[in-house]
Formats: C-alpha cells, structure tokens, sequence
C-alpha cells in the first residue's frame, strides 16, 4: 500500500482519499486497463482512419515507460479504487498522464480532487507547470481542465502525431 493522504469530503458528501503509490501497483494498473479499453473503443474510428504508420506514431506517443513517471496517484471512494493519475518530467514542467475515474464512480469530484493533489506536487517540486495532452472526444474531461485554468497550448513532443489530440497547459 502506498501513502494516504487525508480525506476529502466533496461538494455531493463523498468522502474521497487519495493514495500516493508505485505506477506497477496492481489497482493502478487495473485502472489503466480500465482507461485503455474506455478509450480504445472512443477512438475507434479516427485509428481505423490512420495508416500503419499513423497509428504506430500514435501508439508511441501515447506510450509511457514506467521509469518515466514521478508520481502515481490513486482516489478511493471508502476502500475502491475509482480513479488514477501521474506526473512525468516535462522539461521545467510536470506532464499529466492517465487520468481516469471509472466510469461507475463518475460525478463524485474524483477526477477534480485528482488534479489539485498534483498541482499541488508541482507546486512542491517547483515546475514551472502543469501540460497534459487529452482526445477531442473527451468533452468532460477538457471542461474539468479549462475550469481549472488550463490553456489549450499546440501539441508538445510526441502529441504532434496524433491528429485527434488536444494539448493543456497550466502555469503555476
């Protein structure tokens, strides 16, 4: 088990805990299964639409080595996991990747509290800021990012090649 870090009661009463743990814990990486199969079948499509080459370059710009990452971040709903995130190195700044709640828990300012416990990191390691990369069809999610200050930025590193991309940034 990883370090928690206190409750949370959020705006509809749901008591919400975060737990800092490794990117190979087990239920951080049944939270990324979960995510990849919610947006394989979102993006279904637009690969389908993608020669070998396209969706190979996608592939790799969505890829993300475990020796990468800085920081995992689980939210708890009581015991159950619900959601997940982490932050890699960018430069001077922090990216954000594999942000997810599932689907089942949706509603309950999960993802919200997610992304303030890692702004609140960067702030800690001094990044200069918050980038995050996210798809076109994920509407929620950019409202939740805009409604926390993120600007939509062109596409940074390998988020170039993947046409249906969309590109954050929040300075701190």
């Amino acid at each position: 088990r990883g370090k928690r870090v206190g409750n949370h009661q959020s705006k509809n009463g749901v008591s919400l805990t975060v737990e800092w743990v490794n990117w190979l814990d087990p239920r951080a990486v049944a939270q990324r299964e979960l995510m990849e199969v919610e947006t394989t079948a979102m993006y279904a499509d637009r690969q389908a639409a993608l020669d070998e080459a396209g969706r190979n370059a996608v592939n790799a710009a969505l890829t993300v080595s475990p020796d990468d990452i800085s920081h995992t971040l689980l939210v708890l709903d009581d015991d159950t996991v619900i959601g997940h995130a982490a932050l890699r190195p960018f430069g001077e700044s922090l990216e954000v990747k594999k942000v997810f709640v599932d689907s089942r828990h949706r509603g309950k300012g999960a993802a919200r509290r997610l992304m303030n416990e890692l702004e609140g990191v960067a702030r800690k390691d001094s990044a200069r800021s918050l980038m995050l990369q996210t798809g076109h069809a994920q509407l929620p999610a950019m409202a939740l990012y805009e409604s926390l200050g993120y600007q939509r930025i062109e596409a940074f590193g390998h988020y170039a090649d993947i046409p249906f991309g969309v590109c954050y940034e929040k300075t701190l």
